[in-house]
């Protein structure tokens, strides 16, 4: 039987995902979007920025396999209780660690996502070097951010709660250009809120 905690975190996050769909933006369909793109998905998986869990449930939902990071062991704990609430723990290695400092060796893992948080960087290019640096040079590194359209969108959520959100220092078509200068090919797609790069060499 599941824990009191585990459930009342589950009806935040459904809550959560509610709001959002309200405003036109459905969590699940963009992350699936995201994972559908990066196919093919193998070996050794780096999700860095675990938030609130929204990917990571996803990611783990499709039966990978993966160590998960974020700075926030607040943010974190969200997204461990819905894995836990999804039976996944077996699945989701959770790690504190910085993503413009991370604590992996170089060439530690095949695939690297990160997924609606490189506008949340001080400085998004120190991170996107970091995932350079930790993946395999057969790897690839998927990021997905909020387009114009996207970040119109959680400003309004922000507005209806009387918060606001800070948009990106750093567009994600020259975090586009900085990997194609570090010999990676760079594929772009786009969906109604969210734009995504594929990197590979």
């Amino acid at each position: 039987m599941l824990g009191t905690k585990i459930l009342e975190n589950h009806e935040r996050y459904l809550e959560r995902a509610n709001l959002y769909k309200r405003f036109d933006y459905d969590v699940g369909q963009e992350r699936n979007f995201v994972l559908e793109k990066a196919k093919p998905i193998w070996g050794s998986i780096l999700e860095v920025g675990t938030g609130k869990g929204y990917f990571t449930i996803e990611l783990a939902k499709a039966g990978y396999g993966f160590t998960s990071v974020d700075i926030s062991a607040e943010e974190q704990k969200f997204a461990q209780l819905n894995i836990e609430y999804f039976d996944l723990t077996k699945q989701v290695n959770f790690k504190i660690d910085d993503a413009e400092n991370l604590s992996f060796k170089n060439e530690s893992f095949d695939i690297v996502f990160a997924i609606n948080v490189i506008h949340h960087f001080t400085n998004p290019l120190k991170a996107i070097y970091e995932f350079a640096r930790v993946v395999k040079p057969k790897g690839k590194i998927i990021l997905s951010d909020f387009n114009k359209e996207g970040f119109a969108m959680i400003d309004k959520i922000h507005i209806s709660e009387g918060r606001k959100h800070e948009a990106g220092k750093v567009p994600l078509g020259k975090i586009g250009d900085y990997l194609k200068n570090k010999g990676f090919n760079v594929r772009k797609y786009k969906s109604k809120f969210e734009d995504v790069l594929i990197s590979y060499r």
